[in-house]
């Protein structure tokens, strides 16, 4: 589905000090998975997920999607297969402050149809949220408005969920709960999730372990800098 291929993302290229936010990355990502992308802060991993979803493009290297090379895509066509086939959830949720639930998860349709809002309403209920289709994001809890962002991910039917952090500002209990929702849709859409707490990942199908830019296989050097 989605497959990179010696993929390096370097920042101030040609300036004296150049930076490599990834190295040599190989990475097939298969359908209906779902993936772990697992490090410390700095390590790479929001990148990996930002050259999967096109919303970076490689400074070298090839980033497929369906066959299709990224970095040669149109921007037009890019946006397309973004609205259309990706949905995103980021740390921080972008709910709109003067819409409700309901309303912030019909932005990325744009439509007032019954069918859609039916959709809509459905998601929200399958994510406990029915008491709170009429709330405005400062009337929900943290844990709330990541969920509402998580319905607005799904509303377009997406082929792959790319979520970066969604975690980091939830209580653990709310943590679980949100990864909990996740897994359930599986069945329906790839899912790659950023993290750098493995307790999170329980039960995911594969963690990716990157470490400075890398893929490793040292897991458990990984995980005792996640856990400092």
């Amino acid at each position: 589905m989605i497959k990179i291929e010696n993929v390096n993302l370097i920042y101030d290229i040609g300036k004296e000090t150049e930076t490599y936010a990834l190295k040599n990355i190989d990475l097939n990502i298969r359908e209906n998975k779902f993936y772990g992308i697992l490090g410390p802060s700095g390590s790479g991993k929001s990148s990996l997920l930002y050259i999967l979803s096109g919303l970076k493009k490689p400074s070298s290297g090839k980033a497929l999607y369906n066959g299709d090379d990224l970095n040669k895509i149109k921007n037009k066509e890019l946006s397309i297969i973004r609205s259309n086939d990706f949905g995103f959830v980021f740390q921080r949720h972008f709910l709109l402050d003067y819409l409700t639930s309901l309303q912030n998860v019909l932005v990325p349709l744009n439509s007032n149809r019954n069918e859609d809002i039916n959709r809509a309403m459905s998601l929200l209920k399958d994510l406990g949220l029915e008491k709170e289709m009429n709330k405005m994001p400062f009337q929900m809890s943290g844990g709330q408005r990541q969920r509402v962002a998580i319905a607005r991910a799904l509303i377009n039917k997406p082929k792959v969920i790319f979520a970066d952090e969604i975690t980091a500002s939830l209580d653990h209990k709310n943590a679980f709960e949100v990864m909990k929702i996740l897994k359930k849709y599986k069945k329906e859409t790839t899912i790659i999730v950023v993290t750098h707490d493995e307790s999170i990942l329980e039960g995911v199908d594969e963690i990716i372990n990157i470490w400075d830019g890398s893929i490793i296989e040292d897991k458990k050097k990984l995980v005792n800098s996640c856990s400092k």
